[in-house]
């Protein structure tokens, strides 16, 4: 199991889709590291030498932002847009999407689950 960042990597994978697994980095991020560590991309994290992990957390730590101090970093963006009632901090607090999607419909991921209003049950049958 090779750790990098604080994050276990699967073993079985590719190493270019196994880099995917750390927050902050992604397919386009993954190649770059991959290139800049001089490691082929296609090779299995199990099969990694000690100096290659090293090398791909060397190339990380020097150039990119992940996991811990990236969520940092979002959450103070998220805070200070919130703190300045920006139109985007609003949304940020009512739970609902800030980048301009509809929501009459749709937007169930931020909205959540549906709560039925009014009138969705039939009425009991009353004695006459």
């Amino acid at each position: 199991m090779a750790r990098i960042s604080g994050v276990t990597i699967p073993d079985g994978k590719q190493l270019h889709v196994a880099l995917t697994y750390v927050y902050g980095i992604g397919p386009k991020t993954a190649s770059d590291i991959v290139s800049a560590a001089k490691v082929e991309p296609t090779v299995r994290v199990k099969d990694l030498t000690d100096a290659e992990i090293s090398r791909i957390q060397e190339v990380i730590n020097d150039n990119y932002t992940v996991e811990g101090e990236l969520q940092r970093v979002v959450a103070t963006n998220i805070k200070r847009l919130k703190d300045i009632n920006a139109y985007r901090g609003l949304r940020h607090k009512q739970n609902l999407p800030s980048r301009g999607q509809r929501t009459r419909t749709n937007a169930r991921t931020r909205r959540g689950k549906r709560s039925a209003v009014g009138g969705a049950q039939p009425k009991a049958a009353s004695k006459t």
